[in-house]
C-alpha cells in the first residue's frame, strides 16, 4: 500500500477553518462524495449543515484525509494532532513558510507531521474525480470520470486554470504540491500513476527536488505505458525569481532541464493548451506516437498551411506510396493531385462510403493522420453536412488501427461536446493548428534509456582555477589528446625547453581565464626567440599548433545543483558566445547520444562535409566528451571543465585550451 493512498482516495474527510471548510464541504457535495465529511471547529456546532467537532481528538476515527484551512501557526499544531491520531494525510493550505523567508516554521511543520504525509504547505489541495473526493477550497470546472489523466502542479493557480479547460480532456486527478516540504514531485506523481484508472500524467514543474527519484518515476511510467508531459518553468532569470517567490522550489536552467526531460522520454511543452492536447493523445493512444504522418483536407489552402506550420516543429509528410496513390486515384479521379498533405477536394464531400475509402487509404501506410476540419457554428449554421466526414475519420481509424486526429485550425470551431463525443469513440480531436502540431511533436518524444539516472548533485563550494598547464596535464592523464607542450614560470625557462617543439608554435600566458582578450596568446610562431614578456602572466605555456583543422568545437561539463552534471557541446573558438550554437546533455551519456545531440547544432552541416568540405572526425570528439564526463564524475573535487576549442581534423581531435575549476 502506498503511503499516499488514504490521502488521495479517502473514505472520510476532515476539514478545518470556517470559511475554507465550508468551501470544501460544498465541493464534496457537488462532486457526490459518498463518505462522511467532518468539520472541526473549537466553537461552532455545525458548518455547512454538518456537525462540527471541537478537535481532532473528538472525531469518530482518524480521518483518511484532512484539509487544514487555518493560519500557519495553528497549522503546525493541528498537523501534530493529526499525526498522533493516525490520520492518513493532510493538505496544508496556509502560505507564509520558506517561500516567505520562514524556513524554521516550515521545519517545525515537517517535524510535527512525522511519518504522516502532507501536501504543501502553501498548497491548494487535491481533487479525485474518479471517486468524488475533494480537498479543494474553490471552484474547479471538472466532472466525475471513470478514467482519465492526472494533473500535478507546483503552482496552484496554473492547475486551476487547466482544470477549467473546455477541450474535452477527461481529468482523473488534480493535485498541487505547494512547497513540497514532505511529499515531493516524484512521490506524488508515482502515487497518481499507480492508480490503474489514470492513463497519463501532466505536470507544471517549477523545480525538481530529487532528480534521481524523478528519473525512476519516468522509468516506471514507461513500464506502465503511460505518457508523461511537462511544462518546465524557470528557463529565464525572471521566471526563476518568480518561482522562488511563491513555492521555494529550486529551478534548474532551461537547457539542462529540457535535456533531462528528453533523456527520460518525458514530453516537454510550452503552454497549458499544448499540455492539454498532448494529454488527450496520451489518454487515447499512449506515448511514442509514430513519426510518419499524413495530412488530409478538402482545401488546397489548408494543405499548404499544414505543410508550412509543421516545418518549425520538425514534422514532415512523406510522399504517398505508389500502391496507396493508385487506390486514392481510383476514388478521387484524375483531377485531384495525390500528394501529402492531400487536398481531396470536395468531389466526395457528403459521400460516406467514398470519404471513408479515401480517409482509410491515405492513413494505411502512415503512423498517424491529421484530418483538418473546422465545423460551422451550431448557433447560426447547420453542421449536418460535415457529419459524414467526422464519421469517416472514426471509420478510418477503426479500419487501419492507426490514430486519426481531427485537427481544428481555429480551436473554438468545434465545441467541447463534439470533442467528447469523438473521444468516446476513441478518436482524439486536436484544437488549434499550431497547438495540435506541437502536441503531435511532443507525443513523438522517444523513450528514454531504461534505468538512466543522473549523478548525485553536490552542494556549492569555493573553487580555484587551475592553470592551463595543470588542466592539460589532467586531461592528458584521462586520455584526452592535447598538443605536445612545455611550460615554465618564466619566459626564459619556456624558451630553453621549446627547441624540441615542431613549428608552428603557440605561446600562451598563464593566469588568465580568457587569454585572447588579455592579449596573452601568440600564434603561428616559427620559434620563441625574441618573444617579449606578457604583463600579468603567472607563467608560460608553449605548444605545437594543430594543423589540418576543419572545425573548432566547445566542450564543457559542470556541476548542476539539480541535475548533477551537465555536458555542453557547441561550435567553439573566440566567437562561441556570438554563435550561441550549443546543445546540452545531462551526464551520463554515451558516444551515440553525443553524436545524436551534435546533429541538432545549427552549424552541423559544417562538420558533415557541407558543399564538398572534408568531414570532421566527430566520433573522435564524442570519445573526448565521454572521457571528460568520466573524469568529472569520478572526481568530486572537480567543479567545472571547459575545453574551447577542441580542434577537429579529418582524423582525430585535440583539446587545445582548458579552463578547469576544482575545490
Amino acid at each position: 500500500m502506498n503511503r499516499l493512498d488514504r490521502l488521495l482516495r479517502p473514505r472520510h474527510i476532515a476539514v478545518l477553518g470556517a470559511g475554507w471548510a465550508l468551501n470544501v464541504i460544498e465541493q464534496t457535495r457537488k462532486m457526490g462524495f459518498d463518505g462522511p465529511v467532518w468539520p472541526i471547529h473549537p466553537s461552532k456546532p455545525e458548518i455547512g449543515g454538518l456537525k462540527a467537532y471541537a478537535s481532532v481528538a473528538d472525531l469518530p476515527e482518524a480521518p483518511d484525509a484532512t484539509f487544514i484551512g487555518v493560519n500557519r501557526f495553528a497549522t503546525v499544531e493541528v498537523t501534530r494532532e493529526l499525526a498522533e491520531r493516525g490520520a492518513g494525510g493532510a493538505i496544508c493550505f496556509a502560505a507564509g513558510w520558506t517561500e516567505a523567508g520562514e524556513p524554521e516554521l516550515q521545519q517545525s511543520l515537517v517535524a510535527a507531521a512525522g511519518d504522516m504525509p502532507i501536501l504543501g504547505p502553501n498548497c491548494y489541495g487535491v481533487i479525485n474525480y474518479l471517486d468524488g473526493a475533494l480537498l479543494w477550497p474553490d471552484q474547479h470546472g471538472g466532472v466525475r470520470v471513470e478514467k482519465g489523466v492526472a494533473l500535478l502542479s507546483q503552482s496552484s493557480n496554473v492547475v486551476v486554470n487547466i482544470a477549467m479547460q473546455q477541450r474535452g480532456l477527461p481529468i482523473a486527478y488534480v493535485a498541487c504540491l505547494g512547497n513540497a516540504a514532505v511529499v515531493g514531485l516524484a512521490e506524488l506523481a508515482g502515487a497518481l500513476l499507480d492508480d490503474p484508472r489514470v492513463t497519463a500524467i501532466g505536470m507544471y514543474i517549477e523545480g525538481i527536488d530529487d532528480a534521481p527519484a524523478f528519473a525512476r518515476l519516468a522509468h516506471r511510467a514507461a513500464e506502465m505505458g503511460k505518457g508523461v508531459v511537462a511544462i518546465k518553468s524557470g528557463k529565464t532569470e525572471a521566471s526563476r525569481v518568480a518561482a522562488a517567490s511563491h513555492t521555494a522550489s529550486l529551478a534548474g536552467g532551461g537547457a539542462a532541464s529540457s535535456a533531462f526531460l528528453a533523456q527520460l522520454g518525458i514530453a516537454e511543452v510550452n503552454s497549458p493548451s499544448e499540455l492539454i492536447e498532448t494529454l488527450k493523445i496520451f489518454h487515447l493512444h499512449g506515448p511514442r506516437l509514430g513519426t510518419k504522418l499524413c495530412s488530409l483536407s478538402c482545401s488546397g489552402g489548408e494543405a499548404g498551411m499544414a505543410a508550412d506550420l509543421a516545418a518549425p516543429f520538425g514534422l514532415s509528410f512523406p510522399p504517398v506510396p505508389e500502391a496507396s496513390r493508385a487506390r486514392l486515384s481510383e476514388t478521387l479521379g484524375p483531377i485531384v493531385t495525390i500528394a501529402n498533405p492531400l487536398d481531396y477536394n470536395t468531389f466526395i464531400w457528403g459521400d460516406l462510403e467514398k470519404t471513408t475509402e479515401v480517409f482509410s487509404a491515405m492513413l494505411e501506410p502512415y503512423d498517424a493522420g491529421l484530418y483538418v476540419i473546422d465545423m460551422p457554428r451550431d448557433d447560426r449554421c447547420d453542421p449536418s453536412s460535415y457529419f459524414p466526414a467526422l464519421d469517416s475519420i472514426v471509420a478510418a481509424q477503426k479500419a487501419t488501427g492507426k490514430p486519426a486526429f481531427p485537427v481544428v485550425s481555429i480551436s473554438e470551431n468545434f465545441g467541447e461536446a463534439r470533442v467528447q463525443g469523438l473521444m468516446e469513440q476513441g478518436v482524439c480531436t486536436l484544437l488549434g493548428f499550431e497547438t495540435a502540431l506541437a502536441a503531435i511533436r511532443a507525443a513523438q518524444t522517444p523513450e528514454g534509456a531504461p534505468g538512466w539516472e543522473p549523478v548525485k548533485a553536490l552542494a556549492p563550494r569555493e573553487t580555484r582555477l587551475l592553470t592551463e598547464a595543470e588542466g592539460k596535464a589532467l586531461l592528458a592523464a584521462a586520455g584526452i589528446p592535447v598538443p605536445r607542450a612545455v611550460t615554465g614560470v618564466t619566459l626564459a625557462e619556456v624558451q630553453a625547453q621549446a627547441t624540441g617543439l615542431t613549428a608552428p608554435i603557440a605561446l600562451k600566458g598563464l593566469g588568465f581565464a580568457h587569454k585572447t582578450e588579455a592579449g596573452a596568446v601568440r600564434l603561428g610562431l616559427a620559434s620563441l626567440e625574441g618573444e617579449a614578456e606578457m604583463p600579468g602572466a603567472t607563467g608560460y605555456l608553449a605548444e605545437e599548433m594543430v594543423t589540418g583543422i576543419i572545425a573548432e568545437m566547445l566542450l564543457g561539463i559542470g556541476r548542476d545543483p539539480v541535475y548533477g552534471l551537465t555536458l555542453t557541446i557547441g561550435m567553439g573558438g573566440v566567437t562561441a558566445e556570438v554563435l550561441a550554437d550549443t546543445v546540452t546533455l545531462v551526464w551520463p551519456a554515451d558516444e551515440a547520444q553525443i553524436l545524436s545531440a551534435m546533429r541538432h547544432l545549427r552549424l552541423w552541416p559544417l562538420l558533415d562535409g557541407y558543399r564538398g568540405r572534408s568531414k570532421a572526425d566527430v566520433a573522435a570528439f564524442a570519445t573526448i566528451a565521454v572521457r571528460l564526463g568520466h573524469l568529472m564524475a569520478g572526481d568530486d573535487s572537480l567543479e567545472e571543465i571547459e575545453i574551447n576549442p577542441v580542434l577537429l581534423r579529418e582524423m582525430g581531435a585535440v583539446a587545445v585550451d582548458a579552463l578547469i575549476r576544482r575545490d
